[in-house]
């Protein structure tokens, strides 16, 4: 099931042929509406560690399940705190991820032999009919990190995917651009704890906290026990340089210029000006597109000037902090 053309709805038997092989333990790339990911089986030890083997990922990095509606939620995780189905009736299906108290089901590489888990509901019509489809055949829920070798910049289109780990899994099935263009939210629920976010990403801290009527802590220093945690993460082969602005930066050919600038504005000769939105949502669909972009034409420096606005400020900051340390 390689690409061959875009596809934003399956048949019933492609949906059930995707849904064969992960229940024969194979990977397999789909989209979600947040980046592709590589999926398998989230109950099976021996599926979960061709990703690691896959992906270059480092053991006891923990995964995310994602499964095909909330009812499936409970098969690998604890939901009985009312602010799980408040957080679930509100942005699932989409790019929210919650850690919540797991469930024996799952793999223990999924958690890193933690006691919580990750899990989503995409929103992607792809993903949910090849979920609906391993539900009926298999356990329903895949573990799907982001579909790239560990650590670098996460893959947006098929083609992403194909570029990083061609020859390492089994299949990957075309879904087009994804639409958020970064990961999900991670936002930690213990009971009788303070909500806490781990990662920022396509639901803003704002609208949580607007949903649950109380605050949501900062819980991203300290030790990494999610996704995307680490302080170096979603980097491409050039360096990365943050700035407010252009003013006083020396560009030439070995730079590319990626961010809400004038290409006309820019001094210098640089090897190419890559022009993105000042709103943060529009500049998230089309970082990871640009970073790789510009790794594509060899530069050895990809200079980001970043969003002024919009709710996914932060977590184009966040992703920009990673890619640059």
């Amino acid at each position: 099931m390689n690409p061959a053309g875009v596809t934003e709805r399956l048949t019933a038997e492609q949906s059930l042929e995707a849904a064969e092989l992960l229940a024969a333990g194979c990977t397999v790339a789909i989209p979600t509406e947040t980046v592709y990911g590589l999926a398998a089986d989230a109950a099976d030890d021996a599926a979960v560690a061709k990703i690691f083997a896959a992906k270059g990922r480092p053991a006891g990095h923990p995964l995310i399940v994602h499964v095909e509606s909330f009812e499936a939620v409970g098969d690998w995780a604890d939901v009985s705190d009312p602010r799980v189905a408040l957080l679930a009736d509100q942005f699932w299906p989409g790019p929210l991820t919650l850690i919540l108290p797991r469930t024996d089901r799952v793999s223990l590489l999924v958690v890193g032999d933690r006691q919580t888990v990750g899990v989503r509901v995409p929103d992607h019509p792809v993903a949910r009919a090849v979920l609906e489809a391993f539900a009926q055949v298999g356990s329903g829920g895949v573990a799907a990190p982001s579909a790239n070798r560990f650590g670098h910049v996460s893959p947006t289109t098929a083609s992403h995917v194909l570029d990083d780990l061609d020859g390492r899994i089994d299949a990957v099935i075309d879904g087009g651009d994804s639409r958020v263009g970064v990961e999900s939210t991670i936002v930690e629920l213990v009971a009788g704890q303070v909500p806490t976010l781990l990662r920022p990403g396509g639901v803003s801290i704002g609208e949580i906290e607007d949903a649950l009527g109380e605050s949501v802590v900062d819980g991203r220093s300290g030790e990494s026990r999610a996704a995307g945690m680490l302080a170096s993460h979603y980097a491409p082969s050039a360096s990365v340089a943050v700035v407010a602005s252009l003013e006083g930066v020396h560009v030439d050919e070995y730079v590319a210029v990626v961010g809400p600038v004038d290409a006309q504005a820019v001094g210098g000769s640089p090897a190419v000006v890559l022009e993105l939105s000042a709103e943060a949502g529009a500049f998230a669909a089309a970082l990871y597109t640009s970073l790789r972009a510009a790794d594509a034409l060899g530069v050895k420096r990809i200079v980001v000037v970043p969003p002024t606005h919009g709710s996914l400020l932060g977590a184009v900051l966040d992703r920009l902090q990673k890619a640059a340390a």
